[in-house]
């Protein structure tokens, strides 16, 4: 908060050297979107502008409307399952209105990212190899973390040492050869250990861009083999209020998950505030049965407040992820059970409770992440008017 005052003071110094004010402009951009092939409305279709952290869906009529735009070009996205995802240049200037028209399909291939650019771009028009997964995407597949999601990709797979800890590995090459990015902040823990892996839920992510390939002169040497490029935080439509909650079960180690989070935007004002609990017992394979200690538990709580305005955002971000792991060291007594520490160097044949058990038992790792960071997009627009001086 004290670099954005700084930042405003500088501005506001400025300005006043030079005897100008910035009017800022301000437009809208409506329309309604339509399916091409029957001529209906769509309703519920998503309308965002990335650059910019607003958007909003369209109503029951396919009526859409975003106000409060800073003038000049934005690239917008319209996207709704079952219909091609449709990206549009619109250059701003006042109150713009367009008819959208989408065309029925099975395969996204024209998304919005932002992954190896400097601002939104169309999909097909970037010169990286990028893969895109939604929300939808990751709540139908089956994973115990953020990395096991996204291996559905092609030239995508994980090093695992254990349920709770899978690294990213992109065409052959992990560790500090991927760089990992969240809300356009590194995420650098999982790169110097084969026992780390990425702090964030996957629950709490909203996209996930994937650029395969050498990406060192945009992002640095660390990105030799490709970015994951991780983003949480999407702000809701205007004067709107959702609370979302989610569950998970899982029947291989009993997992369970309890995932809500309440977002709203009421004048530009907008927030949001998420938390997950998970757990899980000892997970089974067809050689041992139960695994002893493959147990662990994770919390993670966060979210963003801030403002969007016509001269841009300002969010502020936090999260705190804490995972508690059980160390697999697979110690055995002479009959081919597992045993226990007890303490004193003494160990206990391995129980069924102890195999049902979701608190890890010694040796484990508690991992805590706690990160503070803040996102601004200051637009400059209009027109600079001298004072007139008397």
């Amino acid at each position: 908060m004290k670099k954005i005052l700084f930042l405003i003071l500088i501005m506001i110094s400025q300005h006043a050297k030079s005897n100008t004010v910035i009017n800022f402009a301000k437009g809208s951009f409506s329309g309604t979107v339509t399916d091409v092939s029957t001529g209906k409305h769509l309703s519920g279709v998503s309308v965002y502008i990335s650059d910019a952290k607003v958007g909003t869906f369209t109503n029951e009529n396919g009526v859409f409307f975003i106000s409060n735009i800073a003038d000049g070009n934005h690239l917008v996205e319209f996207s709704h399952v079952g219909f091609n995802t449709f990206a549009l240049l619109i250059n701003i200037i006042g109150d713009i209105k367009k008819d959208i028209f989408l065309s029925e399909s099975v395969v996204e291939n024209n998304a919005v990212i932002i992954t190896g650019v400097s601002r939104a771009s169309q999909l097909k028009k970037v010169p990286f190899q990028v893969s895109v997964l939604r929300k939808e995407e990751l709540q139908q597949t089956t994973s115990t973390n953020i990395i096991d999601a996204i291996t559905r990709k092609a030239g995508v797979s994980s090093l695992a040492t254990g349920p709770a800890i899978s690294k990213p590995i992109i065409r052959g090459l992990g560790y500090n050869r991927v760089l990992t990015i969240n809300d356009g902040i590194r995420q650098e823990g999982q790169q110097w250990g084969d026992e780390h892996g990425i702090e964030i839920d996957e629950a709490s992510v909203s996209k996930i861009e994937i650029l395969k390939g050498p990406a060192s002169l945009i992002y640095g040497s660390d990105a030799m083999a490709g970015v994951i490029n991780i983003i949480t935080n999407i702000p809701t439509p205007m004067n709107t209020i959702k609370i979302n909650i989610g569950s998970n079960y899982q029947t291989n180690n009993n997992l369970t998950s309890l995932y809500t989070n309440v977002a709203g935007n009421i004048k530009g004002f907008n927030w949001n505030v998420y938390g997950t609990k998970k757990a899980a017992a000892d997970y089974k394979n067809k050689y041992d049965g139960n695994v002893f200690n493959s147990k662990y538990n994770e919390q993670n709580a966060g979210g963003y407040v801030g403002y969007n305005g016509n001269w841009g955002f300002s969010h502020l971000l936090v999260s705190n992820f804490n995972l508690k792991a059980g160390l697999i060291e697979g110690e055995r007594n002479i009959t081919g059970k597992f045993i226990k520490e007890i303490g004193n160097g003494q160990t206990l044949e391995a129980s069924d409770a102890d195999f049902s058990s979701t608190n890890p038992q010694l040796p484990y790792q508690n991992i805590n992440h706690f990160k503070i960071a803040t996102d601004n997009n200051f637009i400059e627009v209009g027109t600079c008017l001298p004072h007139n001086k008397s």
